[in-house]
């Protein structure tokens, strides 16, 4: 959520004031890029895996009310108890009535970007409850008091010697160790004890299988199965486009999933939860938090395909340069510039335009959502639902006008031309975002159309 009142330009300014950050961000990013290059290239088969996944998708939200019945059906015939939420506040109430039906005001929770949408962690400790966040990404942010600035890598955006800081202040760690082995033991005592204490754990669904009511939760770390299989109650957050139709669909998906997201053949585990242990509970929380009105939304609908891999992110030259914080969103990059204005378009109305629309969000998506289209589609609706600012959409009315006139296009040129060589002074300042970044180049000597003409005659 944006708490600063900023927009992407400006926070993307913020960011870029540390131009070594910007640097190693970027390289690192992109080097995870080339990692699932590497991957998907020694995939023979990859291609053929992403149109089915995205056909099995679009066959789910096609059916998606049958799919979502039959899920419930399932998952209650397996001992699960299954609740709806219908936008955040119903999702945030429900996971505090069932901690305080248990009496728990502590909980575990592994990365759940769900949860991120929702504001679970500030909305419980607004109501007592302490929540820590397992992932050690997750938990890095969370002792710095920040959100994630990416879907798979939570703390990408920090420097190892911030990271050692965190510990030191927060876990005792020797100031000034920033050694990675280190601070990771560090962090696996830390969680151990909270592990074995903690009554209520709370995860994210990667996939929900309509035909077994199972759930599947994957991560690198085994965080999820910690708190899950230790704690009495087990809460599992999910969105409601999270389905897929069988378990045999996994074979697709999982395939697909890491070597997007970080290269890998596969996660490290893919865990399956289907009924709760004896003696204990587990509940899922199928939340729709505007989903049933982006579906509604035919040309926005694909988004909803999305399996979270952050493969748009990695790719991204807007994202890797200008950090996921600038975004002001849960979910960052390209995919959440398209579900961000779904949610509010006012609000989150100048993320679609932190784009170059160079098609490389597509081409790495591996379910096939034409990322850069949907970006370009909301520019329009954003446009014409008038949430641009007035002196860009005047300025547009004025180019459009130009353009449209051969003598205004002539008369328009020929002046900035005799502007930039004459009062360079008027274009090369602090007004001018295009000076910001980039010098401004010679005024040509004649226009294409005047030295066109003139060659012309020449040939005569």
């Amino acid at each position: 959520m944006n708490v600063t009142g900023k927009d992407h330009a400006q926070l993307a300014g913020a960011f870029n004031k540390d131009t070594q950050r910007v640097n190693w961000h970027d390289e690192t990013l992109w080097w995870i890029r080339a990692k699932r290059d590497k991957a998907v290239h020694g995939l023979p088969e990859w291609e053929a895996l992403r149109e089915t996944a995205s056909k099995i998708k679009h066959n789910v939200l096609a059916n998606l009310d049958t799919y979502l019945q039959q899920f419930e059906v399932n998952a209650m015939g397996n001992g699960v108890t299954v609740h709806w939420a219908a936008d955040a506040a119903e999702h945030n109430r429900i996971v505090h009535q069932l901690l305080t039906k248990k009496r728990i005001t502590r909980m575990v929770k592994s990365k759940s970007m769900l949860t991120e949408e929702c504001g679970l962690n500030e909305y419980l400790a607004e109501h007592g409850i302490e929540v820590i966040d397992s992932d050690l990404g997750e938990r890095i942010v969370q002792l710095a008091k920040e959100p994630p600035s990416h879907i798979v890598l939570p703390c990408i955006h920090k420097k190892k010697e911030e990271i050692g800081d965190l510990f030191h202040e927060h876990l005792g760690t020797p100031a000034g160790n920033a050694d990675p082995q280190f601070l990771t033991n560090t962090a696996r005592h830390h969680l151990r004890e909270v592990f074995l204490t903690r009554k209520a754990a709370l995860t994210g669904v990667n996939f929900a299988v309509a035909e077994t009511g199972e759930i599947v939760v994957c991560t690198n770390e085994g965080n999820a199965d910690m708190g899950a299989h230790l704690a009495d109650i087990h809460i599992a957050s999910m969105g409601i486009e999270k389905l897929i139709p069988q378990r045999k669909h996994l074979g697709v998906f999982l395939r697909i999933l890491t070597r997007s997201a970080t290269g890998q053949p596969i996660t490290t585990y893919s865990s399956h939860f289907k009924s709760p242990q004896p003696g204990k509970e587990m509940h899922i929380i199928l939340v729709d938090n505007g989903r049933s009105t982006q579906l509604g939304r035919e040309e926005f609908r694909n988004s909803l395909k999305c399996i979270r891999c952050g493969a748009c992110m990695n790719t991204c030259p807007v994202y890797r340069r200008s950090g996921g914080h600038s975004y002001h969103n849960a979910i960052a990059g390209p995919i959440g510039s398209i579900l961000a204005p779904n949610l509010n378009m006012e609000r989150y109305a100048d993320l679609p335009f932190a784009s170059t629309l160079c098609g490389s969000c597509s081409n790495v998506c591996p379910v096939k959502i034409d990322i850069h289209d949907q970006l370009y589609k909301w520019r329009q609706v954003l446009v014409k639902a008038g949430y641009t600012p007035k002196t860009k959409t005047a300025a547009m009315k004025i180019m459009s006008t130009t353009l449209a006139s051969p003598t205004a296009y002539r008369l328009a040129g020929k002046a900035g031309r005799m502007v930039i060589k004459y009062a360079p002074f008027a274009v090369n300042n602090a007004l001018n975002p295009w000076y910001k970044q980039r010098d401004m180049p010679e005024a040509p000597k004649q226009s294409f159309r005047e030295w066109y003409n003139d060659n012309r005659k020449k040939k005569n």
